[in-house]
């Protein structure tokens, strides 16, 4: 990547994530995740006053397997990370990988006029973006 060529995350961005209601218990998106490949939940709005949350795995490994609770008995809701932070889909990629270092972030959500567009993460970035043409 050129000094003088911007890439956006709207351009490295990826659909690797799962939309789950925060009621959904642990081991069930456990399961999507496994099935769908996703390494990203994004917890949706309740209603439209309401913000996403964002699950990762290694949250529930923090949050369940470390402290031995039942992944049937934990809500996705009790883990989540909520409100998220989340990032334009115009940002440069060097701004976005700036803001990840300074959050100390591994993925956000893309989101543009409240919509969810999809999730970014540092693979993204240096996979994609660095080598983007």
């Amino acid at each position: 990547m050129s000094n003088n060529q911007s890439v956006r995350v709207r351009d490295v961005m990826t659909g690797n994530y799962q939309l789950v209601d925060g009621l959904m218990m642990t081991d069930q998106a456990l399961a999507r995740m496994k099935e769908t490949g996703a390494v990203v939940l994004i917890v949706d709005k309740r209603n439209e006053n309401d913000e996403y949350g964002i699950v990762l795995l290694s949250d529930i490994a923090r949050e369940v397997l470390a402290v031995s609770r039942a992944p049937e008995r934990v809500n996705i809701y009790e883990i989540m990370s909520k409100p998220v932070v989340s990032v334009d889909p115009n940002m440069d990629i060097r701004y976005c990988a700036r803001l990840f270092n300074k959050l100390g972030f591994s993925y956000a959500p893309v989101i543009e006029q409240g919509k969810l567009l999809g999730i970014i993460g540092y693979a993204d970035m240096l996979l994609k973006g660095m080598c983007h043409s």
